[in-house]
């Protein structure tokens, strides 16, 4: 079995081996795999998780607080894909296909209406090309000027970050997410999603017209969550970016959930929604 001996590990994230191994046993993190001998196997995820740790104990936080808040960022810190971790948890939403002009009239929806209700949201974009981020870039960099924070990611050539707009991240060709779709919006008293993958049936047929383009998709106002795709986010933003990843953890954390009643923006949402498709 390969992977990193937990000597690695400690020289990696400059946490004593001995620290790791007493967290383990203490708090079950990390939990990494064993040999046929029963040696400590690690992997590049735990390293993260480990320095995520570290940071936030140097944030003031305390160990039990860190590893928690550790383990919620890296919920999907694993996995290159947003709609992946939230397809995947405990609590999964049920996908359904979708083509992309109802993808296109559900993310307006979101949008406006987070431009009318929503305080200073975080926000999160995927957008598979720059290309198809260009048609809607006025709408996201409507949406930074109120924004605490937006983040969108696209196959950009460079990382780009300018004070009261959205911040682009590129994806590499070999990417789950650069088959994805996502708009995630978390603010106080507000918040949605909506996320989305190509199929690859759609993605090898050349001669299908771009409104016609299949997906599986889920959205929801679930405001928990909401917030687990906008931490995932988060993370594959850190690794563009790693002091950008901890500032969106620190600012989703800090904020609570949006335990408003759903009942009014469910709502006005599907109002929005139907007013795009008819």
């Amino acid at each position: 079995m390969r992977g990193l001996a937990i000597k690695d590990v400690a020289e990696r994230t400059g946490i004593a081996a001995a620290t790791i191994r007493v967290w383990e046993q203490r708090y079950g993190f990390p939990e990494p795999a064993r040999t046929g001998s029963g040696y400590r196997v690690y992997t590049d995820a735990d390293v993260d998780a480990l320095k995520r740790v570290s940071a936030l104990r140097e944030g003031g936080l305390s160990v039990p607080a860190a590893l928690t808040r550790a383990r919620e960022a890296g919920g999907g810190s694993d996995r290159p894909s947003i709609f992946g971790a939230i397809a995947s948890s405990e609590d999964a939403l049920a996908s359904r296909p979708l083509r992309k002009g109802t993808l296109l009239a559900i993310s307006r929806a979101i949008e406006d209406e987070t431009l009318a209700r929503a305080a200073a949201p975080v926000v999160v974009g995927a957008f598979q090309s720059a290309r198809n981020y260009a048609v809607v870039a006025h709408r996201y960099e409507r949406l930074a000027r109120n924004a605490d924070a937006c983040v969108v990611f696209a196959d950009f050539d460079a990382l780009r970050k300018r004070r009261g707009r959205p911040t682009e991240i590129p994806i590499a060709p070999e990417d789950a997410l650069g088959n994805e779709w996502a708009v995630v919006v978390d603010a106080p008293g507000y918040a949605a999603c909506l996320l989305a993958w190509e199929t690859p049936e759609s993605q090898r047929d050349e001669q299908l017209p771009d409104g016609e383009r299949r997906f599986e998709a889920l959205w929801t106002l679930d405001p928990r969550i909401v917030r687990r795709a906008a931490l995932v986010g988060a993370a594959l933003a850190g690794r563009a970016d790693a002091a950008l990843g901890r500032r969106l953890e620190a600012l989703l954390h800090d904020r609570p959930l949006a335990f408003e009643a759903p009942t009014p923006a469910l709502t006005a949402l599907t109002n929005r929604i139907v007013g795009y498709l008819d």
